[in-house]
């Protein structure tokens, strides 16, 4: 038997939509195909925009990389307020002409900057946006670890690599000191504020008595509830070294009597009780599956029965933010060395596995930062 004969015949076992795609797939890997495509007036637009899509994968880590140069060498601040000639950046940045010139025509292509004039460049709409969200900057910033432990994926994916930067950045243990978890809290609190204003406007903290934040780091979610429920009691639970540092925050805000900061092991110590509403931001999504339900668990005995479980994260399959979910955090989770996006069905089954009924998801303004799954215990 031929190979098309062998071919064919493995074909005509497919199901009628798996035929559908590997008839598909045939076409789209022919190169006589991809020039017939790219030719064709009909198919000239689509084969030119997936063929600029498939450059933007494998070019992705140095369009990153520029973004990165930008934000380390503060080019948005210095053209925020007016565009600048080459000659006043490279001198800024400390660059040569040609360096200068390099970085920012490589920011233009990507919409970080744009030109106006000549020689002169100023904000593009994505460095726009990136400046108006501070706590994005951060984050850029600290990929630099990120790309350091992704250097070798494969490595990564084999368990190879036998401890990461980002897994060494991010440690969660009773035993950690004020300077292994003020990086990461301060990271942490810098974006908050973007994913509780999404989750106040979408939720009425109103109705409730008491609220408990588990891993509530600094507190920058429960003084943000802070502001909107004046008359709702708080309190966070974290790490005793992060609840140390809450304790300053809050207080530093004018909220060291409204917050109580209690520190502890979330899988070891019991939880203050009192709560009517417990509430786990971004926190399941960075532990595996038995982490995560101990965690659920743990947040259903601090309630009472008819208590509120409001769970608020970056999920898989999120439409319009499925790389978001699972490319970015799955492969950020993996060189953490624990955790993983979950679809809301998932994290469904690990509440109802925790005690937890009614589970019911609550739309956000964007979805991609924060979706939140609101449950109630039985």
């Amino acid at each position: 038997m031929t190979n098309t004969e062998q071919a064919l015949a493995k074909t005509s076992s497919l199901s009628l939509g798996d035929r559908w795609f590997a008839f598909r797939n045939r076409m789209l890997r022919s190169p006589r195909f991809q020039r017939w495509a790219a030719a064709f007036w009909l198919t000239r637009p689509i084969a030119r925009r997936r063929a600029s899509a498939l450059f933007d994968l494998c070019a992705g880590f140095v369009y990153a990389q520029v973004l990165y140069a930008c934000v380390r060498l503060r080019v948005f601040d210095a053209i925020a307020d007016e565009p600048r000639s080459v000659s006043d950046l490279a001198h800024s940045m400390d660059l040569s002409l040609d360096a200068t010139r390099r970085l920012l025509d490589a920011a233009v292509s990507i919409r970080l900057v744009e030109r106006r004039g000549v020689d002169h460049y100023g904000l593009g709409v994505h460095g726009a946006s990136l400046l108006g969200n501070p706590s994005v900057a951060r984050m850029i910033e600290h990929h630099e670890m990120l790309y350091r432990d992704l250097t070798d994926p494969v490595a990564l994916l084999r368990g190879e690599v036998a401890e990461t930067a980002t897994s060494s950045f991010w440690r969660y243990d009773r035993d950690t000191s004020d300077d292994d978890v003020a990086g990461y809290s301060r990271l942490m609190a810098s974006s908050q504020e973007l994913i509780a204003a999404d989750i106040l406007e979408a939720y009425a903290f109103e109705g409730h008595r008491r609220l408990l934040d588990i891993g509530g780091g600094e507190g920058a979610f429960v003084g943000a509830v802070a502001r909107a429920a004046p008359d709702l009691e708080l309190a966070l639970f974290d790490l005793p070294s992060v609840a140390a540092r809450a304790r300053v925050r809050l207080a530093e805000r004018g909220l060291g009597t409204r917050v109580e900061a209690h520190g502890g092991d979330v899988f070891t110590d019991p939880l203050p009780h009192g709560a009517d509403l417990v509430s786990l931001v971004r926190v399941v999504h960075d532990h595996d599956d038995d982490d995560a339900l101990a965690i659920l668990g743990a947040a259903r005995r601090a309630l009472s029965a008819g208590g509120t479980l409001l769970v608020a994260e970056p999920m898989s399959s999120t439409p319009g933010a499925e790389a978001m979910g699972d490319a970015y955090f799955g492969m950020y989770l993996l060189a953490m060395g624990r955790g993983r996006p979950r679809t809301a069905r998932h994290l469904e089954d690990l509440c109802r596995r925790a005690g937890f009924r009614a589970m019911r998801e609550v739309p956000t303004r964007r979805p991609m930062l924060a979706r939140m799954l609101v449950a109630t215990a039985e």
